[in-house]
């Protein structure tokens, strides 16, 4: 039994070592007191991890090319505002191709670049993890929304 506690031990710690690497290597050279102009997590991840673009960037992996009518209804609750600034970021940022085609009305269609691709990739690996998580996490919001009143109710008392 020790064995199998020692090399689940080492197989943690090596896991943790390997977790600190990667994170020195992505924020090792930065300098709180001279900040970069361009934060890795701000800057670049940060915009492309909201809830609607990864939620664009999830269909048009999907259906290949969509209209912004079909991604309109698609993100349900989107307004048109906030789905065009995003289209548009992630147009700017190389993740996605905007095309124009001339004709009456105007039809633009939008699709997935092989950058867009190797994004979308990582986010169904997240996804994956979410879903198989996902049973946990709502028991953990619960467990805890629960001890939150009962402890509410004991301060009443």
């Amino acid at each position: 039994m020790k064995k199998v506690s020692l090399r689940k031990e080492t197989v943690i710690e090596n896991h943790t070592v390997t977790i600190q690497k990667k994170l020195k290597k992505i924020f090792g050279h930065l300098d709180p007191s001279n900040p970069p102009e361009i934060c890795p997590i701000r800057d670049i991840l940060s915009p492309v991890t909201d809830k609607w673009s990864i939620l664009i960037v999830l269909f048009l992996g999907g259906y290949h090319t969509l209209r912004f009518n079909q991604l309109k209804t698609m993100l349900y609750g989107v307004s048109s505002k906030s789905l065009t600034e995003r289209l548009k970021h992630l147009e700017k940022d190389g993740y996605i191709l905007r095309t124009m085609f001339s004709e009456v009305p105007i039809r633009v269609e939008y699709q997935l670049t092989e950058f867009g691709y190797a994004y979308l990739n990582k986010l169904i690996d997240i996804t994956e993890w979410i879903s198989l998580s996902m049973p946990k996490i709502v028991k953990q919001r619960y467990q805890f929304d629960e001890t939150i009143e009962n402890e509410k109710q004991k301060i009443n008392q």
